[in-house]
């Protein structure tokens, strides 16, 4: 009975479920192309106003050949034969509308390599999505595209005015005659009249140092950056002295955050906490004159736990992150810090992670300047971030008091 049921089971046909499936994908990518090119025939004979081959007195033109072209469609890839005229060009609809898809597929690799993705992921992203691998020179040629764009962004003139900007940079690695080496990216955004925030620019630094800064404030301001009142960034080298050469009546504010950080270098590890409550107890006052008054106990408190360095450096740059004080009240927890530049940073960061060593300062400039285009386009850019009218009516306020 055994045997019986076996050769019963023997006859019976096995479907490879694999091929099959790869009979069906041919099929139907081969309907696909054999419709498009019935398609373009017809499209063409119309434009001739006769037929393929066909004699006809109302004849406007005739066939010229065709040249092969390789279209993604959603049935896989296709080659469509595109007939040639000899007196007009040909224009089709029908090759439009699988353009349009060429195109999106061209956005969703840039999109994703801008995102963050690596160009290895890419490769089999698009594989997996399209059923066609597209190569890392495909990646490279499609950033140089948008790299274009990219400089035309970054050149591009800024208008109005800007009272408020944060500065700072980022540190990238760069392969360089064999050696690894720093290569500085700097940038600035700046909240317009309106109250939003605006990418202002993103520059190679070569170093952060006064000469760096220097150029990049000069690059800013040539390209029309006017109004600004307050300047916020850490206490970089030689920022302050080149703030001061190109936009002299500007305050400074240094990021309150980075103070702490510098003041907890000179503080042992069991005694941070009860500083941070201290200085943070400084910033959290009314006015100036108060949070200057609050300065002082914390030195001598500080002198008292025997901690002579980190007074020192309180006593004597507690000043520099006051100037908050003189606008809003409403816009002091946004001005205090470098935070807004600090988590736009964070994100082109974390995108240049994936690459590593650049080439050259220009690559790894072109892709954080993507990046941050890239996040200005989103809500970070289209969100008003402070409401402006109460820095006028300030300013109005300021005018009828010394009248």
């Amino acid at each position: 009975m055994k045997d019986d049921s076996t050769k019963a089971l023997g006859k019976v046909i096995r479907i490879d479920e694999g091929e099959i499936r790869g009979h069906l994908d041919e099929m139907v990518r081969g309907t696909v192309e054999e419709t498009l090119n019935a398609l373009l025939d017809a499209e063409a004979d119309e434009m001739c106003n006769a037929q393929r081959y066909e004699r006809s007195p109302d004849r406007v033109d005739t066939r010229a050949g065709h040249y092969k072209r390789k279209l993604h469609t959603k049935a896989g890839e296709v080659e469509v034969k595109v007939p040639k005229l000899r007196k007009q060009t040909f224009e089709t609809a029908i090759i439009e509308r699988y353009r349009r898809r060429d195109i999106s597929i061209e956005e969703a690799i840039v999109q994703m390599y801008l995102a963050g993705v690596s160009v290895r992921r890419v490769e089999d992203i698009t594989e997996a999505l399209w059923g066609t691998r597209v190569s890392s020179g495909t990646v490279s040629k499609l950033n140089q595209k948008v790299y274009k764009h990219i400089e035309r962004w970054r050149t591009q003139p800024i208008e109005g005015g800007y009272p408020y900007v944060y500065l700072d940079g980022i540190v990238l690695k760069r392969s360089w005659g064999g050696e690894v080496k720093n290569v500085s990216v700097l940038a600035a955004i700046g909240v317009d009249e309106d109250g939003y925030r605006r990418i202002l620019g993103v520059a190679e630094g070569h170093k952060e140092d006064k000469a760096g800064w220097l150029s990049f404030l000069k690059y800013l301001k040539d390209r029309g950056l006017q109004g600004v009142r307050l300047i916020v960034s850490d206490d970089c080298l030689g920022l302050t002295a080149a703030m001061a050469e190109v936009f002299p009546d500007a305050d400074w504010q240094r990021c309150a955050v980075h103070f702490y950080r510098n003041v907890f270098s000179h503080v042992p590890s069991s005694k941070v906490r009860d500083v941070a409550a201290m200085l943070k107890a400084i910033h959290a006052q009314e006015c100036r004159e108060a949070a200057e008054a609050k300065a002082k106990d914390v030195v001598d408190k500080l002198k008292k736990m025997k901690l002579k360095a980190a007074a020192e450096l309180v006593n004597n740059a507690i000043g520099d992150t006051l100037a908050f004080y003189a606008y809003p009240p409403q816009h002091w927890i946004k001005l205090k810090t470098n935070n807004p530049m600090e988590r736009l940073l964070r994100e082109a960061r974390r995108r240049t992670k994936v690459v590593g060593a650049f080439p050259d300062g220009q690559s790894a400039l072109m892709l954080v300047a993507a990046r941050l285009r890239h996040v200005s386009a989103t809500n970070w850019g289209t969100r008003k971030y402070m409401n402006m009218k109460l820095l006028e009516e300030m300013d109005k306020e300021a005018v009828y008091s010394a009248a």
